[in-house]
């Protein structure tokens, strides 16, 4: 809205003021006035029109023409990945004045064309010069109050602020600038825009991405006019356009050239020479390059440089390339004509020498001597230098042979040792088992023949018990008289033994027939072998000299074995042994009822032979002796 001063105002040529009384124009010399008004301003809509975008394409075509055609950017496509640098805008634009003069108002123009060239700085932020023109003809062709002819045309600049996305591109913008303001009713006059608003692009893929639609471009406006003395008026306008958008240029900036850098080869020893090569792509065949390098030991100026390693010490080393694109003197001044990289190669620490080391003969006698061989081996061909080393006797020698001698070496396994070492001080070692076998020594004394019987009589005395003997009642009972005396020769022999072998022992084990339960038959060979070592002991045997276990019944001699003991014994008489057979079942409980007696040494079991002659089982079985079992103790069947 505006406050304007009701004051006559003048017309501008060729229009007739309305009359007073009716508000309808005068017509003029003879002519059709709205036919000539009707012509007058289509006339003047070409002209501001044509003037408008004149205007804009003067201002910023200069500017377009070099972002587009610059040789010294590539021609980027307006791809969604990087912005425009230039938009170019048309199409049709709404205009809605608000506001009256001399009680006349200012309609809706439905008829408008608007244009606007945009060049941005960044990703976000322009300059943008744009024109409108917006010119209104009655229907009819008949000027009145409600229905005038309005002008609003004009030109701005100022900033503009975009927000780019994949496809959708909202911005906003603020210009200043002069609009064209007339009617029928006021002469047409200059006066100061300012206009503020936004809007959205969507980029399509047709051209390459490079046309896009404006969806939308809604303005608000405010325009002072000053259309004489008296008459000045205040618009504020709404303004919606919409059309096509041309995308010129790229902001992304020229690619880059791209360095790579490699080394051959990848891994030497000290004092080979490395070759290192520089490849560019991308670089301007119009424009110098200029190669530089960087690195221990490192030399060249051209594409391709060398590194002398005589002198680095082993481990990785990095060498660093460039290259820099540009005119001759000024290269390398834009940050897209400088390209780096590295590479790295390694020097390898010479490997040490290996060796081996044998010894022939292996085996010598005390006094000899043995040749030793060393073979070694540098990866490097480095001159190498042999030393040789004993635990014991002497070795001399140089270069890969060495002469060992044995003599103050004990016997035993003496180890060698092999060295050698290289110029650059890496070392290796290996030995040579080397046996010094000692003469065998004499073999022991065998045994004599006094401790050859002895151990045969002991080991054939065994002892033997009547039925059920001892009792618990009187364990110190059950040895009759023949037992005694075995036992006294046994006694007598193993004393005389131990002389010769002290750690001798005698072990007594107890049997018993199978008659009676486990349990009974179990704790009395436990007593016939604690009543058979307390008479060895009463007659000089030592305690610790003797050894005993009971077996109860569980270690039978069978019918077979007494069977074939009776027919093999040859202390026996034909008549004693078929005695023996009639009365065999007998024979075979008296076999059971014993205390068997062996000889053994530490670790070994003395020689012996089957613990029981039958001579042995008829004295048991002679009933002229049963005065003298009772005597001494009796048995009890």
């Amino acid at each position: 809205m505006f406050v304007c001063q009701q004051l006559p105002v003048s017309l501008h040529p060729g229009r007739n003021a309305p009359s007073p009384q009716t508000g309808e124009p005068q017509t003029c010399g003879g002519h059709c006035e709205h036919t000539l008004w009707r012509k007058s301003y289509m006339s003047k809509f070409r002209f501001n029109l044509c003037g408008v975008v004149a205007f804009v394409c003067v201002l910023f075509a200069p500017h377009a023409s070099r972002g587009q055609d610059s040789s010294k950017t590539p021609a980027h496509s307006a791809t969604n990945e990087s912005p425009s640098r230039w938009d170019i805008f048309a199409g049709y634009s709404y205009l809605a004045p608000h506001g009256t003069v001399n009680g006349y108002a200012y309609n809706a123009i439905n008829y408008g064309g608007i244009a606007s060239v945009t060049r941005y700085f960044n990703n976000y932020v322009g300059f943008q010069g744009e024109g409108d023109v917006h010119l209104l003809t009655p229907e009819d062709g008949h000027i009145s109050k409600t229905q005038p002819n309005n002008d609003f045309s004009g030109g701005s600049g100022g900033l503009i602020f975009r927000f780019p996305t994949e496809e959708i591109t909202p911005f906003v913008h603020g210009l200043v600038g002069g609009e064209h303001v007339g009617s029928y009713y006021q002469p047409e006059r200059w006066g100061v825009v300012l206009t503020a608003g936004g809007g959205m692009d969507y980029s399509t893929p047709l051209f390459s991405h490079h046309l896009a639609l404006r969806l939308f471009q809604a303005d608000y406006q405010y325009t002072h006019e000053n259309f004489g003395p008296g008459a000045r008026g205040n618009f504020k306008n709404a303004r919606l356009s919409a059309g096509l958008v041309w995308h010129i240029g790229t902001i992304a900036p020229p690619v880059a050239p791209t360095l790579a850098c490699s080394a051959n080869p990848s891994s030497v020893f000290p004092g080979e020479p490395v070759t290192i090569t520089a490849t560019a792509n991308g670089l301007n065949p119009k424009e110098h390059a200029l190669y530089s390098w960087s690195g221990d030991g490192v030399s060249g100026s051209d594409s391709t440089a060398k590194v002398d390693t005589s002198n680095l010490a082993p481990g990785p080393h990095t060498v660093k390339c460039g290259v820099k694109e540009g005119k001759p003197g000024k290269e390398g001044l834009k940050p897209w004509q400088v390209a780096d990289s590295s590479t790295t190669f390694t020097v390898k620490e010479f490997e040490p020498p290996t060796i081996s080391c044998s010894a022939s003969p292996s085996t010598i006698k005390p006094g000899d001597s043995a040749t030793i061989t060393a073979t070694a081996v540098s990866p490097q061909n480095r001159p190498l230098t042999y030393t040789y080393a004993a635990q014991s006797g002497s070795v001399n020698g140089s270069g890969g042979s060495a002469t060992y001698n044995s003599a103050g070496a004990q016997p035993g396994t003496v180890q060698v040792n092999c060295s050698v070492v290289d110029d650059k001080g890496h070392s290796a070692s290996s030995t040579a088992p080397l046996e010094i076998v000692a003469p065998p020594p004499p073999p022991p004394p065998g045994p004599t023949p006094e401790q050859v019987q002895l151990e045969q009589r002991l080991a054939l005395h065994s002892v033997f018990f009547p039925t059920a003997q001892p009792t618990a009642k009187h364990p110190e009972g059950g040895l009759v008289e023949s037992q005694q005396a075995t036992l006294l020769a046994l006694a007598t022999d193993f004393k005389r033994y131990l002389e010769i072998k002290p750690d001798a022992r005698l072990t007594l084990t107890g049997h018993a027939d199978v008659r009676g339960s486990a349990e009974f038959n179990q704790a009395l060979s436990e007593r016939r072998v604690a009543r058979t070592k307390s008479f060895l002991v009463e007659h000089g045997i030592p305690d610790a000299s003797i050894q005993t276990q009971a077996v109860g019944k569980e270690q039978q001699m069978s019918a077979d074995q007494v069977k074939e003991m009776l027919q093999q014994d040859q202390q026996i008489t034909e008549a004693q042994r078929k005695k023996a057979l009639r009365e065999f079942r007998i024979i075979v409980l008296a076999q059971n009822r014993r205390v068997d007696v062996s000889l053994s040494t530490t670790g070994q079991q003395s020689v012996k032979q089957f613990p029981f002659s039958a001579a042995d089982s008829m004295t048991l079985l002679d009933q002229k002796k049963s005065a003298a079992r009772k005597k001494t103790g009796g048995t009890k069947k």
